[in-house]
C-alpha cells in the first residue's frame, strides 16, 4: 500500500514555543489516528517572523509519542551548516532512540544568510553537501575512517556509534534543481520531490535519479512525493480556504529568497498561481488528483502538509481528521509502482 506521511509546519514567532510543541503533539496524535505512518518536520535557523522547532531533538521526543510502525523524518536538514561528525553522531543516536525508525533528510538550503550566521560561504553548499554526505555515510558503516577533503579531514578515527538500520538511515535528498536532483541519483536513497513540481516534472526528475542509481548499481523503487492538499465540500471553497491559509507562507518564502513562484504572480493571482501543484477540491476530487499520481508515479510515501503557520492546533487536527476520513483510505489501498511512465511524446522506458 501507499503510505501516507505527515509534514508539520513553522508557525508564528508569537505562538509561544510551549504552545507549538502542545501542538505538535496533539497533530501527531491526530495523524496516528487518521492512518499517517510518516512524521516529518523541516528546519531553518533565526527564520524571522516564524519559528521552527528543531528537528533533532523534537523527532527524539517524539519517539516516544508515535506508534512502533510510524517513521520520523527529517524533512529537510541543511546537511552544508554542520560539522559531518557531529551530524553523523546526532543521526546515528537518534536511530537509536527511536529504535530504527528514522529517515534521514537533507538538503542544501537557500538562504544565505543562513549560513552567513553560521559562518560558512553560500556559495561552498553544493560542495559541502556532497563532502559531508560521503563523510556520514562511511562514519555509519565502517570501523575505521580516514578522509581528506576540500573541507574536512579525518585521519583514522574510529566511529563509535553506530545507526540501529543497516547500512544506515535512508537518506532522502531534497531538491528544486537538476544538480541536486542527479546528487539524489548519486548519493542518496530516494529523491523527495518538492510539492511545486508537475507531474510531468516529477517523472523526469525521478528518471534522473533512476539513472543515477543505475550507475551504481542501486534498485530503484518508489519514492517520496510532497504534495500540499486542502479539501473542502467544494473545489470553489477549498481555493478560498488554501488563499486565507496559505498565500501568507508563499510569500514569506518568495521574500526568503524562495521565489520558484514568482512574487508578483502569488499577490496578483494566486489561485491561478498554484493550480499546477497544489492538490485542492472536494474529498472525491482530491482523491482523483491523487490516485492519478500515485497510480502514474513511482510513489511511495506520499507526503501531504496539512497545517500552515496561520493555522492553529485544532484547525490543523481538523484537516487531518477530514482527510483520514476521506482521503488517506483511498490512497492506502493503492499499490505502488516502481516504473516511471513515459513522458507525452516519449517511448516508455
Amino acid at each position: 500500500m501507499v503510505q501516507v506521511g505527515l509534514l508539520l509546519s513553522d508557525v508564528p514567532k508569537d505562538v509561544p514555543p510551549a504552545q507549538q510543541f502542545d501542538d505538535v503533539l496533539r497533530i501527531v496524535d491526530a495523524a496516528q489516528r487518521n492512518g499517517f505512518t510518516y512524521i516529518a518536520i523541516g528546519q531553518h535557523f533565526l527564520y524571522g517572523e516564524l519559528r521552527w522547532l528543531q528537528p533533532v531533538p523534537l523527532l527524539a521526543r517524539l519517539a516516544a509519542e508515535v506508534d512502533a510502525h510510524v517513521k520520523l523524518v527529517t524533512q529537510i536538514m541543511i546537511a552544508p551548516l554542520y560539522h559531518p561528525v557531529i551530524l553523523a553522531e546526532e543521526l546515528a543516536t537518534l536511530d537509536v532512540v527511536t529504535q530504527g525508525r528514522l529517515v534521514f533528510g537533507a538538503g542544501i538550503g537557500y538562504r544565505p544568510e543562513e549560513f552567513g550566521y553560521l559562518g560558512i560561504p553560500f556559495r561552498e553548499r553544493a560542495s559541502r553537501m556532497d563532502e559531508a554526505l560521503e563523510v556520514i555515510t562511511r562514519l555509519w558503516t565502517e570501523d575505521e575512517v580516514t578522509h581528506r577533503g576540500r573541507h574536512w579531514q579525518l585521519d583514522g578515527v574510529a566511529p563509535h556509534i553506530r545507526p540501529v538500520q543497516r547500512p544506515h538511515p535512508p537518506i532522502w535528498i531534497g531538491a528544486q534543481k537538476k544538480p541536486g536532483v542527479e546528487r539524489a541519483g548519486r548519493l542518496g536513497d530516494a529523491y523527495a520531490c518538492p510539492p511545486e513540481a508537475s507531474r510531468d516534472e516529477a517523472a523526469e526528475r525521478y528518471r534522473i535519479v533512476r539513472d543515477g542509481f543505475a550507475a551504481r548499481g542501486k534498485e530503484f523503487g518508489p519514492q517520496p512525493l510532497r504534495r500540499n492538499v486542502l479539501v473542502a465540500d467544494s473545489r470553489e471553497q477549498a481555493i478560498a480556504e488554501y488563499a486565507r491559509v496559505a498565500k501568507g507562507k508563499y510569500l514569506s518564502y518568495a521574500s526568503k529568497g524562495f521565489d520558484l513562484m514568482g512574487k508578483q504572480e502569488l499577490e496578483d493571482s494566486f489561485a491561478e498561481t498554484v493550480a499546477g501543484h497544489a492538490v485542492l477540491g472536494s474529498p472525491e476530487e482530491v482523491v482523483k488528483q491523487l490516485t492519478e499520481l500515485v497510480t502514474t508515479l513511482p510513489v511511495d510515501p506520499l507526503l501531504v502538509r496539512p497545517q500552515w503557520p496561520s493555522m492553529d492546533g485544532a484547525e490543523t487536527v481538523a484537516t487531518i481528521e477530514r482527510l483520514g476520513r476521506d482521503v488517506v483510505p483511498a490512497i492506502r489501498a493503492i499499490t505502488p509502482r516502481s516504473d516511471i511512465p513515459a513522458l507525452a511524446g516519449e517511448r516508455a522506458s
